[in-house]
């Protein structure tokens, strides 16, 4: 297959047929293959089933010098009308063609066996399935064409949506084998209602609830200790938490779900923190498993399968954290293997390094490497073979591309590989592989962590409900809405956590907030002890209890002091 992805001219070969008989829409049957199959099979079943798979593996092997700068075997513009066309293909497959149960094979007039049609369109399906993968892959990385070309316009639909939750219909297969087909924010909406039947499946009484006792100052060991005993039916139920102060006195407030989410987001905040030792960051400040975890915890193994479980947890309740990823290792939590190109979004000096060997001119073997990589972890140097006897064998321009890949392998997969795989059993004791493969790496960040982008104030606003006063023309809820436009994009974060228990909304709207957000008044107007208060809320049930101030000046002093006092629920 590298052979012919990568030494011979087939891929753009294909591409020009494939490009010229679409827009004549005349597949001609001059392929030695082609009277083998039915008459009134589609002319580019073929084709495609010898492009797809050639053009994935070369897109495997390219660099991104390559693939964007050079437009190597494909100029960009070329992929934007290869991306519609292959999906206009798979769609036809998944959703127009009927499939056959059964079919007569028989041989025709030139004396070839038919092929079995339902055969080559199955190698069809997940040829250009697959292709289609790895070209959302590469528009994540640079954008080559609108995220929106890879959706299937019937996959927009509300009723798709409604039966791809419905599952055993073509369109939840269709989830499985193609989710790029369908919007983020479809899938976004079929991922919560699994979860949410999920949820619901799972009983757990009053009586049976998890409760813990948590020491602010030993977080993640109390945690560690007390959570990472529970079997997976106990992490899937509700898990309810009290914290006990510096003074070793439990904090007031009853958890209805709101402490619990604060709880999550300060768990998180320090488990992965680079300060710990389990975790590193990229140039970028992205995550990734430190691989020298094992010099700095013994349980290091345990740890990375109780965090694995931790971030499941927050997705599974629907609580977004602050944690960014580097790509690569959110690869990791789809079981998929790292590849060169992957390599940027750990080290792309290294890649440079890489790319610079793959493109030298000269005789390689006068650098005077070898099939070693050193390994440098917390000062201390350990040499490392590539391969059996690597130390011994110098890197040639014959073998050079060899070193290349396993060079990448060593830091992508290899040297993680203990830690990456302990933390995905943890997390796939509440999310399934299925369930993440609806979304790209890039998504499922968004689904960790939720949009980068400011509160949107404006649809909080249309979602709120008041009480014991105030109504949406109060002139004190007018002046609390110009007031909260005004505050920082910080600022803002910090008051739904305030209110909510998380610092990011839902993925698709404050609609989605349970219960929805609410503003109570707080004391009695013109009383001038209750003007002086300050603002408190009750994150279990989303609710603003909010004292009737005289000025806007004043509103915002006293909301800004409350949103970034330290108190933990006490305040509450």
């Amino acid at each position: 297959m590298t052979v012919l992805a990568y030494r011979t001219e087939i891929v753009p070969a294909l591409w020009k047929f494939i490009k010229r008989c679409h827009a004549s829409r005349r597949w001609p049957f001059f392929l030695k293959f082609a009277s083998s199959l039915p008459a009134d099979s589609p002319g580019w079943l073929l084709p495609m089933s010898v492009f797809c798979p050639i053009y994935k593996h070369m897109l495997k092997i390219i660099d991104t010098g390559e693939f964007y700068e050079q437009e190597k075997p494909l100029s960009l513009k070329d992929l934007k009308s290869l991306v519609l066309i292959l999906k206009q293909a798979l769609w036809q497959l998944l959703w127009v063609i009927p499939s056959s149960s059964t079919q007569k094979v028989s041989p025709n007039p030139s004396g070839l066996k038919k092929l079995s049609v339902e055969n080559v369109k199955t190698r069809a399906r997940v040829g250009l399935s697959e292709l289609l993968t790895q070209l959302q892959d590469w528009n994540s990385r640079l954008p080559f064409t609108a995220a929106s070309d890879f959706y299937s316009q019937e996959a927009t639909s509300e009723n798709f949506v409604s039966q791809a939750i419905l599952g055993n219909t073509r369109a939840s297969e269709i989830i499985k084998l193609a989710p790029f087909l369908a919007p983020f924010t479809s899938r976004v909406k079929i991922f919560t209602s699994q979860l949410t039947c999920s949820r619901q499946s799972t009983s757990h009484s009053a009586l049976t609830r998890q409760r813990f006792k948590i020491r602010r100052s030993r977080l993640l060991e109390d945690a560690f200790d007390q959570l990472s005993l529970l079997s997976e039916e106990d992490l899937k139920g509700p898990i309810r938490v009290s914290f006990i102060n510096e003074h070793g006195e439990e904090e007031v407030g009853i958890d209805g779900g709101g402490i619990f989410k604060d709880f999550m987001e300060n768990i998180t905040r320090a488990a992965f923190d680079v300060q710990y030792g389990l975790f590193k960051e990229t140039a970028d400040h992205l995550l990734y498993p430190n691989p020298g975890s094992g010099l700095v915890h013994e349980l290091h193994l345990q740890y990375f399968h109780f965090l694995g479980s931790l971030l499941g947890k927050a997705m599974y309740e629907g609580i977004l954290v602050d944690l960014p990823f580097a790509t690569f290792f959110l690869s990791k939590l789809k079981q998929k293997y790292n590849f060169l190109n992957d390599l940027p979004s750990l080290d792309p000096e290294l890649y440079r390094h890489l790319l610079f060997l793959k493109h030298y001119n000269g005789d390689i073997s006068e650098l005077e490497l070898y099939f070693v990589i050193v390994n440098n972890e917390y000062g201390e140097q350990c040499e490392e073979e590539l391969l059996p006897g690597g130390r011994h064998m110098r890197v040639t321009n014959d073998n050079v591309i060899t070193f290349i890949h396993l060079v990448a392998n060593h830091r992508l997969n290899y040297q993680i590989r203990a830690q990456s795989t302990h933390f995905l059993r943890g997390f796939q004791q509440l999310i399934p592989k299925d369930w993440i493969d609806m979304f790209n790496e890039h998504e499922i960040q968004v689904l960790i962590s939720g949009s980068l982008e400011s509160l949107d104030i404006d649809d909080l606003r249309s979602n709120t409900n008041y009480s014991a006063g105030y109504h949406p023309d109060h002139e004190l809820i007018e002046m609390f809405w110009e007031v909260l436009k005004s505050l920082s994009s910080d600022n803002q974060k910090k008051f739904l956590k305030f209110v909510t228990g998380c610092s990011r909304g839902p993925l698709l709207g404050f609609q989605y907030l349970e219960p929805k957000f609410c503003i109570q008044r707080a004391g009695v107007p013109g009383l001038e002890e209750h003007a002086d208060r300050l603002p408190t809320s009750a994150t279990c049930m989303n609710l603003l209890k909010l004292p009737p101030y005289k000025s806007k000046e004043q509103m915002q002093t006293k909301l800004l002091y409350a949103i970034n006092s330290e108190a933990g629920f006490d305040l509450s």
